[in-house]
C-alpha cells in the first residue's frame, strides 16, 4: 500500500505494488511533483484574511511550489498558511497589503503553529520553515558597511 513523504507528499509505492503501472506514479513524482517542488511557480488569489494553501498528497498544489506569488481580493493585511513540514519558498507579495506566511497546527488549517514573517507589499523575500516557525532566508550581508542603511537598497551599475 503506498504512503506519501512528509515534507512533500511525494506518493512512495509499496513493496510490489503497482506492478506494471508503477510508471505513471514514478513519473508524476519526478516529473511533477519534484520539480515542482524545486523549480515551480504558482500564483494564488487569497480571497479571506486567513488562507491554507492547498496540499495534496500525490497531487499537484500551491504549497509544494518554490516560488509562490500572492494576490488578495481582502482589502487588508492578510495570513498565509503553508504545510506544517521544512521547506524553503520564494514568496512574491504581489498584493497591496502585508502578507504574512505561517505553518499551521495540522494541514490546511489556519491556526499559527509558531511565529510568522511578514513580506510587506509589492516586495519579495526568501524563506524557510522547520515545520512549525518560519524565519527570513537571509539575515546576513558580506561586506563592510558605514553608517546606517534605511529604505530599499538598490543595485549600482
Amino acid at each position: 500500500m503506498s504512503t506519501y513523504s512528509p515534507s512533500l507528499r511525494i506518493e512512495l509505492i509499496g513493496t510490489g505494488d503497482q506492478a506494471g503501472v508503477w510508471g505513471n506514479t514514478t513519473n508524476t513524482n519526478l516529473g511533477t511533483l519534484l520539480e515542482s517542488s524545486i523549480a515551480g511557480y504558482v500564483s494564488v488569489a487569497v480571497s479571506s484574511a486567513n488562507q491554507a494553501f492547498t496540499a495534496l498528497n500525490g497531487a499537484a498544489d500551491e504549497a509544494r511550489s518554490m516560488t509562490i506569488a500572492l494576490t488578495t481580493t481582502t482589502g487588508a493585511n492578510f495570513a498565509v498558511y503553508a504545510p506544517p513540514a521544512e521547506k524553503t519558498y520564494v514568496i512574491y507579495n504581489a498584493s497591496s497589503y502585508t502578507a504574512t506566511i505561517y505553518n499551521p497546527t495540522v494541514i490546511g488549517n489556519t491556526t499559527a503553529a509558531g511565529a510568522g514573517v511578514a513580506i510587506p507589499a509589492g516586495k519579495t523575500m526568501t524563506v524557510w520553515t522547520e515545520g512549525t516557525n518560519f524565519y527570513f532566508q537571509n539575515t546576513h550581508i558580506i561586506g563592510t558597511v558605514v553608517g546606517n542603511v534605511t529604505g530599499n537598497l538598490k543595485r549600482l551599475s
